[in-house]
């Protein structure tokens, strides 16, 4: 495929909520736009813990201590004047998922992804379970709580924050004993509690979904290394840990984690179609656009249980849509520039 050059990108990076989404986003920020300034003209807004902006020139340390701090109107004015051809955004905090995404459309700033109210059903897990459920893919049995007494459904189940990433207060409950303590847990983060029935692992896959020409293109999918008695269900430890000197870093992308279905591993799977057409109903249930990013749960049986859908992808070599895409013979500036022709930017 041919990839479109010289496109005007902004990558709009950082988290107005706290340090720890900054980080995150500046992670996937950096590593996306090394690849993508191969063939575009890259620069970045950076909305930093607080709310003021800085348009540094990287988005290491130095170069956002010496990008100029300035307030949110002078900041939108500045952005507009970049005139950029298409934003990406970084952003994971939920204002930045949903609220800055919002700002692009009142600005009439073309971007990739998805839009603000998808991000804001998909952030909500019982939400967005309740929306594909209403299309006929199959859920785990569940109860928004917001205490132990409120939960009727039988042991083992998974208890999680309604709205929260990363698997951060996300825990596997066999005993009652626990099951306070597990609640208590996941509303530290959000006041709404998701309590799941657990389904017993068979596996756990990831699907990616990609909008092209009015198609919907599943990619090749990423399976999870699970164990059902070791580890039964992937937890926050699993996804995001810290180097020596102390750097967030993706402990997802470690090797024996995960990896990607492809060839004659996925030819002979016999899961993969049914995942591919409960993806693809996930897609339309959720109104996604560009791409979609869905997991799913596979009982002994062999039949998929929506989890949870991710609709996100930062362009970044360690993203999994990106992974799925490689293994689908797209690099990423050809993933780009498809998207960027789904969303009409750059079009003759």
């Amino acid at each position: 495929m041919a990839i479109r050059l010289g496109h005007r990108v902004v990558q709009l990076a950082g988290s107005p909520v706290d340090e720890f989404h900054a980080e995150l986003s500046r992670l996937y920020a950096r590593d996306s736009a090394a690849v993508l300034a191969e063939h575009h003209a890259v620069q970045f807004a950076y909305v930093e813990p607080g709310g003021s902006w800085r348009f540094p020139a990287r988005l290491d340390a130095a170069s956002l201590a010496a990008a100029r701090s300035v307030p949110a109107p002078a900041a939108i004015a500045h952005l507009m004047a970049l005139r950029p051809d298409v934003v990406v955004p970084q952003m994971f905090c939920r204002p930045g998922m949903t609220a800055y995404r919002a700002l692009l459309d009142v600005l009439g700033l073309p971007y990739v992804g998805n839009t603000a109210q998808v991000m804001a059903n998909t952030a909500d897990k019982a939400v967005a379970r309740a929306l594909v459920a209403a299309y006929g893919v199959a859920v785990p049995a569940g109860q928004l709580v917001t205490n132990a007494s409120d939960v009727r459904l039988e042991l083992p189940v998974v208890v999680k924050p309604a709205r929260s990433d990363n698997s951060l207060g996300v825990s596997l409950v066999q005993d009652a004993s626990t099951l306070a303590v597990a609640v208590a847990h996941a509303a530290e983060l959000d006041a709404g509690v998701l309590v799941e029935t657990y389904i017993p692992l068979g596996r756990e896959v990831r699907c990616g979904v990609l909008e092209v020409d009015g198609e919907l293109v599943c990619l090749p999918l990423e399976e999870y290394a699970l164990d059902a008695q070791r580890a039964p269900i992937r937890l926050a430890d699993d996804k995001l840990g810290r180097t020596a000197g102390g750097d967030l870093r993706l402990v997802a992308t470690d090797a024996g984690r995960a990896w990607i279905l492809a060839g004659d591993d996925a030819a002979d799977d016999t899961v993969v179609d049914a995942v591919f057409d409960a993806a693809r109903t996930c897609f339309r249930a959720l109104g996604c656009r560009h791409y979609g990013l869905f997991d799913f749960r596979i009982d002994p049986q062999g039949r998929p249980w929506f989890l949870e859908a991710g609709p996100y992808c930062s362009f970044a070599p360690s993203s999994v849509v990106a992974k799925m895409a490689e293994a689908a013979g797209l690099s990423l500036p050809a993933l780009f520039d498809t998207v960027c022709r789904q969303a009409r930017i750059g079009a003759s």
